[in-house]
């Protein structure tokens, strides 16, 4: 009887463990067909994928599937806590309703070399819209395995009642002009709506949409009245990192900017880029860029989204071996996932990191990561350098989760960019 008592605790204790165990919620395209996701405010580009709560503004996602027909899909909504994390609502309480619709949109590729289709949705629409704000995942799937998915696309929802202010300096804690940047920031809130500022707000900081260093704070230094400050805090100190490395492969005919030669093995495109070198111990220059963002651009198509082709882009870096250390390629092109997918590979017969990567046609912002890193340097010091000059983007997101509650209202977001 003891050994069956034993058995049914621990069978409880693994359910519960399992009921809270973190599922992956990051972006992206979780099978090799689907390629090429895209998640902006519609009308605007390169910029964070938030609208507002009711004010008319929608999400448009889109991606393609590497096939010569189309797939039946499906999506559905999820909503997440300030973590992204699945939270406590049922789905009748954040979207309106059937939580489940076919993606119609669609449409066929045409004069590539590599057939594809390439699907398009927006948020929200005549068959769900948001509820409450806060973070949103969707996630599409074919209509006959919904458990299987197959793409992932993250978009935030604000009520806008948070005004933030914020500051960057690269007169920072630890250093004066030097390899970092730190932020500081002021949170208006009204008392009725946030009761207790000190406790009940989340703040989340991200540099350039990157994962890996994003910064969570749950109290402010100070406040005073409906004023929540957050000045002098170690977690807000950023590795200033480099401005991002450019390419296109936009045409297929000439090399573009970064491309040093273009191939073609049946059935794909293949561009070598010129080999890149450490930056870390160069001068720094500034180069206008989009913070590791993508366009699609074929150069001589009225509709890229459908004319441009899938093409094979080979990185070279030029650095040693770094032993026990791994090489990843950050930015949009690789949603951020630093993974088997974006890292780079020591090839001994060369010297060289190397990577190749199916890419559609456009125009790409990246940066190498190194990780793990050494202790007190950051992952871009290896490769890409710190400086203090540089152009980093900051997305301020404000969360309110009092006592009880059961998600975190997203009530602020705000986007600093530091100017020197």
């Amino acid at each position: 009887m003891k050994i069956l008592r034993l058995i049914s605790v621990l069978a409880l204790i693994l359910t519960v463990g399992a009921l809270h165990a973190a599922i992956d919620t990051r972006q992206g395209c979780l099978d090799p067909r689907f390629r090429t996701l895209t998640v902006d405010v519609e009308g605007i580009s390169m910029a964070p994928p938030i609208i507002n709560l009711g004010a008319g503004d929608r999400i448009v996602i889109t991606f393609d599937e590497l096939s010569e027909d189309h797939s039946y899909l499906r999506y559905s909504l999820l909503h997440c806590n300030s973590n992204w994390q699945p939270s406590q609502l049922v789905e009748s309480e954040y979207v309106t309703g059937f939580n489940q619709a076919d993606i119609t949109d669609y449409e066929y590729s045409r004069g590539t070399s590599v057939h594809y289709v390439h699907y398009s949705l927006a948020i929200p629409n005549q068959d769900m819209a948001p509820l409450v704000s806060g973070n949103y995942l969707l996630q599409v799937w074919e209509d006959t395995n919904p458990d299987d998915i197959l793409v992932q696309a993250r978009f935030m929802v604000a009520e806008g009642g948070a005004a933030i202010s914020g500051d960057i300096s690269s007169i920072t804690d630890i250093d004066y002009n030097g390899a970092h940047q730190q932020v500081q920031l002021c949170v208006s809130t009204d008392r009725g709506q946030v009761s207790d500022p000190f406790n009940d707000l989340i703040v989340k900081v991200q540099q350039n949409s990157r994962l890996d260093n994003e910064v969570t704070l749950v109290h402010p230094s100070r406040v005073s009245g409906n004023l929540s400050y957050y000045e002098h805090l170690n977690p807000l100190i950023f590795a200033a990192g480099n401005e991002y490395r450019r390419f296109e492969n936009s045409s297929v005919s000439f090399p573009g900017m970064g491309v040093y030669d273009i191939e073609y093995y049946d059935p794909y495109y293949n561009f070598t880029l010129i080999p890149d070198e450490s930056r870390a111990s160069v001068p720094y220059s500034y180069d206008q860029t989009q913070h590791g963002r993508f366009k699609v651009r074929e150069y001589n198509s009225a509709n890229s989204d459908t004319e441009a082709d899938y093409s094979i882009v080979h990185f070279t870096l030029n650095a040693p071996h770094l032993e026990g250390q791994r090489i990843f390629i950050d930015g949009d092109l690789t949603n951020r996932r630093l993974d088997q997918e974006s890292e780079m590979h020591y090839n001994p017969a060369t010297g060289q990191y190397e990577k190749a990567l199916l890419l559609k046609q456009g125009a790409y912002n990246y940066q190498y990561l190194v990780y793990p890193q050494r202790p007190r340097e950051s992952a871009t010091s290896p490769i890409e350098g710190d400086f203090f000059p540089t152009v980093n983007e900051y997305l301020i997101t404000v969360y309110n989760r009092p006592p009880g509650a059961r998600y975190d209202r997203l009530i602020g977001a705000s986007r600093l960019l530091f100017n020197h």
